[in-house]
């Protein structure tokens, strides 16, 4: 029952967090003050979710279902006075039983969504050499980010925050349960971006179907 399941903040947002990833914000709204303020206070976290519909300022939007916990790790003010966080993502999560606050801050009981450690395939070995090179193309983005080598989930993760993909296929790449799945989609999106030409090894190791197009 979505009863058992822990209540947190909501913020729905224009992006996609993903596990590990990590998210600057400037908070201004009232609401969201508050909200920072309670996490900090209790180490505690809020959840991100992409926009389904609305907008990210004034009445609460409608969320998509799957999201991220999100860990204030460092916080300041800016010039212009207003409040800006950085967050890291840890679990997913699968959202239950929202609620608009008198505050108009959205709330929503949470449940975890488990994600067994799985190793990389070695038919998607080269994925990571190509996450390696497109890490070392935005250094200080990624200079404090932890590595997970072997990792499915994480290899899914970063390249699907990495890449230019549209925020609805960040979002569909997000809620995929199975990493494996995760990493053929994405080396099907990494074809037909042509990331992988020159390469020939990176190629036959990836595949050889054809390209799927946009969304």
């Amino acid at each position: 029952m979505a009863d058992g399941y822990p209540e947190h903040p909501i913020f729905p947002l224009g992006t996609v967090l993903f596990p590990d990833g990590q998210l600057p914000l400037r908070i201004f709204e009232p609401r969201y003050l508050d909200m920072v303020s309670t996490c900090l206070s209790g180490n505690s976290p809020f959840g991100v979710c992409l926009i389904r519909a609305g907008r990210e300022v004034g009445v609460p939007a409608t969320p998509f279902r799957i999201g991220t916990m999100a860990h204030i790790v460092d916080w300041d003010r800016t010039p212009e006075g207003l409040l800006a966080i950085l967050v890291v993502g840890s679990g997913r999560f699968r959202l239950h039983e929202t609620r608009v606050r008198a505050d108009q801050l959205l709330v929503g009981r949470c449940e975890p969504i488990d994600e067994p450690a799985t190793p990389v395939p070695t038919e998607y070995a080269a994925l990571e050499g190509v996450l390696r090179r497109l890490m070392e193309g935005a250094p200080e983005v990624y200079a404090k980010v932890p590595r997970r080598p072997g990792d499915a989930w994480w290899l899914g993760y970063r390249l699907a925050e990495i890449l230019p993909l549209p925020a609805t296929r960040r979002q569909h790449l997000l809620e995929l349960d199975d990493p494996l799945a995760r990493l053929e989609e994405i080396a099907r999106i990494l074809r037909a971006l042509e990331l992988t030409r020159g390469s020939s090894s990176a190629s036959r190791e990836v595949g050889s179907e054809e390209p799927d197009g946009e969304n």
